[in-house]
């Protein structure tokens, strides 16, 4: 096991899909899929077998048709669900059964309704149960980071201890900061016993807007293995972003020295694509993958990226598959800026003619939101534009 190496496990088509309108049908969901295995991602939650006939027949074809990656299906601590599940992933060429049982208190007893004794004895049962099928089984604590310490610890020692190939913390409600995350990681791996011979994961919600801290503090504490979604998305406020880990990861190669399988020229398009599957894109001021995240208004920042992107810009567009930067011009753009996109459109001004646009343009943005080629062309002289059509003309 290379321990700088970090698993991406995607749960897009299962953690994502639950939330209100990103339900995918089960050919979208093998568009998908085939999506993220160009992407690279390692492990992908294909589905919930037990959920629903839709979730089982997404789950089958895309364990049939996609062989790269691990293909994971979700299932409660129970011989049903596990069956279920395995007669899903059965034609997978790399299968994983992914079980969770709660191990918060309030879970136990509001929920479940079930003792801490009784819990512990279904963990054990269950994971062995998996392994009957699958040598390669998951074990998620729900609502881990609500549970009390030793317990959570003694739940993971009985999953550990009856097969279990991959441990996974999950911040279920997006409760938990960085620094309380890593601890928690930190103290399961020195009281489980056998926990070296896992992998440590963690699944974030981001309900407090920490989810990708928190998995990148998870990290630094000794996970290996990150739970993440296109864009996001998932219950409630959403997972930890598949993007913003994978660009921290490599944009930060100094104080994060991992490695991953992502193909980071194919996050964009993937981003894309999700949008189109469930339809409604990421909010504009998204990292990443949002449509403002290379875009630049400010005057200072538009003369910046014009002289040298690095400026204001941290990874390049094209790293992840946009095909360049937008300076948008607005009230706060500055003449470098209007000089430029005006001599894309053919116009070359500058000196007091460009003074004299860029006073016409300023009066037009205070009054206008968006900025259209047709207004710049508007604000030209006549002079400007004979001379341009003159030289498109004996070109």
């Amino acid at each position: 096991m290379d321990r700088n190496r970090i698993t991406f496990f995607d749960t897009t088509l299962r953690d994502g899909e639950q939330a209100p309108g990103c339900a995918m049908g089960v050919y979208e969901k093998l568009r998908m899929a085939r999506q993220l295995d160009e992407l690279g991602v390692d492990v992908m939650e294909a589905g919930f077998p037990m959920a629903s006939e839709g979730d089982f027949n997404a789950v089958r074809l895309i364990a049939s048709e996609i062989s790269r990656p691990v293909i994971a299906g979700l299932a409660r601590a129970s011989e049903p669900d596990i069956r279920r599940a395995w007669a899903a992933l059965e034609a997978a060429r790399h299968p994983r059964i992914h079980i969770f049982l709660a191990s918060s208190d309030l879970h136990l007893q509001c929920k479940l309704k079930i003792t801490r004794e009784q819990a512990l004895e279904q963990a054990h049962h269950a994971v062995a149960y998996a392994r009957s099928f699958c040598n390669d089984v998951e074990f998620s604590p729900e609502d881990a980071t609500r549970s009390d310490i030793n317990f959570l610890c003694n739940l993971v020692q009985v999953a550990v201890d009856a097969g279990a190939t991959t441990i996974n913390i999950p911040d279920t409600v997006g409760y938990s900061i960085p620094e309380e995350f890593a601890a928690i990681i930190r103290t399961v791996r020195e009281q489980v016993q056998g926990i070296e011979k896992t992998t440590i994961s963690v699944h974030c919600h981001n309900d407090l807007g920490l989810a990708v801290a928190n998995t990148l503090a998870a990290l630094h504490a000794g996970a290996r293995q990150v739970e993440c979604t296109v864009n996001g998305i998932g219950e409630r406020a959403g997972n930890a972003s598949l993007e913003e880990i994978a660009m921290v990861l490599s944009v930060r190669q100094a104080q994060l020295p991992y490695q991953t399988g992502i193909n980071s020229q194919r996050i964009y398009p993937t981003s894309c694509l999700l949008s189109e599957i469930i339809g409604f894109t990421p909010q504009p001021n998204k990292a990443i993958v949002g449509r403002n995240a290379f875009a630049h208004e400010a005057g200072i920042h538009q003369h910046g990226v014009i002289a040298n992107p690095l400026c204001y810009e941290i990874m390049t567009p094209e790293s992840v598959g946009v095909s360049g930067n937008n300076l948008v011009l607005g009230k706060h753009s500055g003449r470098h800026a209007l000089g430029k996109r005006l001599a894309e459109l053919g116009y070359k001004t500058s000196g007091p003619e460009l003074d004299s646009v860029y006073q016409r343009f300023m009066r037009l943005a205070e009054s206008k939101k968006k900025i259209y080629d047709q207004d710049l062309l508007s604000l030209v002289p006549m002079a400007a534009k004979e001379k341009a059509a003159a030289t498109h003309a004996t070109s």
